[in-house]
């Protein structure tokens, strides 16, 4: 069984021999490794270089982005098994061992995901990520699915197609919600992969954004938003408009506002009126939003 690991990149010369030897360090040898690199101008090329023997395939042009790069990957791999690690991500040791026996021992298993973490630039630990077991109603609600620990049989991806090159940041929730339709999912108790925070990131440094496109893409898959996507997207959009610690009156301010966007929100994807102090706004207000970077 042949694993196939996809790395799009583009001048991630800081992290990206991380991301290299994270994989070419694991101890299962079936694999292929393809990097898809978008015309890197800082010393990603020669990093990548440094490991040519251990590098199945890698090309340096341009693109159209993360998840065009992603796609061309995917169509020239040859591996049983599929999966992508950003280039500022990294596995843990062993990840690729425990995904062939899972998927060797459950020949029912078409996707798996496992457990994974948040790390800093200096691969610090940050948090874990909140994974779960697979339940497609949750998933719809939010993202428990953490990219770099989902792994994927080839036919999955001959019967579903590639991923969505319109959406620039969640293409991956957007396929997870695409296969799990049809799938259910394995989820493997054991931690995969890292994923990285920090300042540059551009899931972080763009999150409204991030909030928005999803939003978008729930409400053109199923015609209606969760609520949970809904208040968060209100929270991030005051938290950014008034500075993330308010304190005294401008916290009330910042609590009502938020609470103003969100009706305005459900009025205008779901058509409908909700209670006045939706549940999980409720939970979350008291708690200013702290950036730790």
């Amino acid at each position: 069984m042949k694993i196939s690991i996809v790395t799009p990149s583009f001048n991630q010369g800081e992290f990206i021999e991380r991301t290299i030897q994270s994989v070419v360090s694991q101890s299962f040898t079936d694999r292929e490794f393809i990097i898809i690199d978008g015309g890197s101008t800082d010393q990603s090329l020669e990093i990548i270089n440094k490991f040519d023997a251990d590098i199945t395939y890698w090309v340096s042009e341009a693109d159209n982005g993360q998840t065009h790069a992603v796609n061309k990957g995917f169509s020239i791999a040859s591996g049983d098994i599929l999966g992508w690690l950003n280039s500022d991500d990294v596995f843990y040791p062993g990840t690729l061992q425990k995904v062939a026996d899972h998927f060797s021992t459950n020949p029912d298993c078409d996707v798996l995901y496992g457990m994974a973490d948040y790390i800093d630039d200096q691969d610090n630990f940050i948090r874990a990520y909140k994974t779960r077991n697979w339940s497609f109603a949750e998933l719809k609600k939010w993202c428990f699915i953490c990219q770099p620990a989902v792994f994927f049989r080839r036919s999955v991806f001959e019967e579903q197609g590639q991923l969505d090159e319109s959406l620039n940041y969640c293409m991956d929730y957007e396929y997870w919600l695409r296969c799990g339709q049809t799938k259910p999912f394995h989820y493997l108790k054991d931690k995969l992969a890292a994923s990285r925070l920090y300042p540059e990131n551009k899931t972080i440094g763009s999150r409204p954004a991030v909030l928005k496109e999803a939003m978008e893409m729930l409400f053109n898959k199923f015609g209606g938003i969760p609520r949970r996507w809904l208040g968060e997207y209100s929270l991030d959009l005051v938290g950014y408009e008034r500075g993330f610690h308010p304190t005294g009156f401008e916290r009330i301010a910042w609590t009502f506002h938020a609470l103003r966007k969100w009706h305005k929100l459900n009025y205008r994807y779901n058509r409908g009126v909700l209670p006045l102090v939706p549940l999980q706004m409720l939970v979350r207000l008291p708690v200013i939003p702290r950036r730790t970077f």
